[in-house]
């Protein structure tokens, strides 16, 4: 069965691959929902690095391996994953949420008024957070907590190093560390030191005025959000037998993008004792839970740098990429 809305919706649409001028706002049908699937009236989402990614289409591997990218052009015109919202209708199979619910989590489309979703995608919203918080929460609080818990085997008691601590993910990593029981040291620059300590953080190390590779302290696990450092350093601030996860970068060129370090870690990882992991986020709705647990148990909260409104989407993205921002940025709808 599937259900589809007559109106007609704005949203963020691309043809074409390229910078964030062939993001487009348009006038386009709201999406069909299909048996399990809800349809949310979009009140934010939030952007991350895979939406440049999806928008540029780089590095060209991802064209081949991501069911959503086609090799000349985009499949799904409608940009934004992370969403936060109501229920605006259900399909016949939709056994968890009903209409009138606030609802977050992930889905294709998140750049515009409406978004259909699998019910396994969402959760329902931390009643002490707003859409806003909410939409900042799925994609990068996933990748921190199965950084940590799965990769990383995160233990209490055991001291962690989170570079890119300021982040989208970086700021999740951290709280998350911190709610696992973890002793935590982040990095960041300067201007970002004290949110990092208000978050939680027990060391805030400030890497324009010193090198953690070249201190003295070693870590039971290291997590590289920023992707900006040497597979060498990073290790070399691992204590014997650590573990090292791999969870960012922007670097590496046009064809393979950062997976050049994960292909480097990969061929290591046999021949020392340091445990070399790179993560593969998996979208789910246990972790979601767990997520929203932790925020309305106070012990996680999302950082949000800046809001755009839907019609500034490009604008959005174009701040994203220039790595500036505290935590995360998020679309107003």
């Amino acid at each position: 069965m599937n259900l589809q809305r007559k109106s007609a919706m704005r949203a963020i649409v691309q043809d074409a691959y390229g910078s964030p001028s062939v993001l487009q706002l348009k006038d386009i049908d709201t999406p069909a929902i299909g048996t399990h699937d809800v349809l949310i009236r979009v009140h934010a989402a939030s952007l991350h690095m895979g939406d440049w990614h999806m928008m540029t289409g780089l590095p060209y591997m991802l064209r081949v391996v991501v069911p959503d990218l086609g090799l000349r052009g985009p499949k799904v015109r409608v940009r934004g994953m992370d969403v936060a919202g109501t229920v605006e209708a259900v399909g016949a199979g939709v056994t968890q949420f009903q209409v009138g619910d606030d609802v977050f989590g992930t889905c294709q489309g998140a750049f515009a008024e409406y978004a259909s979703a699998p019910q396994d995608n969402l959760a329902l919203k931390p009643a002490n957070l707003t859409f806003e918080q909410a939409a900042a929460i799925p994609t990068s609080a996933f990748a921190a907590l199965q950084a940590l818990r799965d990769a990383g085997g995160l233990k209490a008691g055991q001291h962690v190093l989170i570079v890119g601590a300021s982040g989208g993910v970086g700021t999740f990593a951290v709280q998350i560390a911190k709610a696992l029981g973890a002793e935590v040291t982040g990095v960041c620059s300067t201007s970002k030191v004290e949110l990092v300590r208000s978050i939680g953080a027990d060391h805030v190390i400030d890497y324009t005025q010193h090198d953690f590779a070249q201190g003295g302290q070693r870590y039971d696990l290291v997590l590289d959000v920023g992707g900006n450092r040497s597979l060498a350093d990073l290790r070399h601030a691992l204590r014997p037998g650590g573990t090292l996860v791999l969870a960012g970068g922007e670097g590496g060129g046009r064809w393979i993008g950062s997976t050049d370090r994960w292909i480097q870690a990969l061929a290591v990882a046999p021949f020392v004792a340091d445990k070399l992991r790179p993560l593969a986020t998996k979208p789910n709705q246990a972790d979601l839970q767990v997520i929203s647990q932790l925020v309305e148990a106070g012990q996680v909260r999302p950082v949000v740098d800046r809001s755009y409104p839907l019609s500034e989407v490009p604008e959005a993205i174009r701040y994203l990429k220039n790595g500036q921002a505290r935590g995360k940025v998020v679309v107003a709808v």
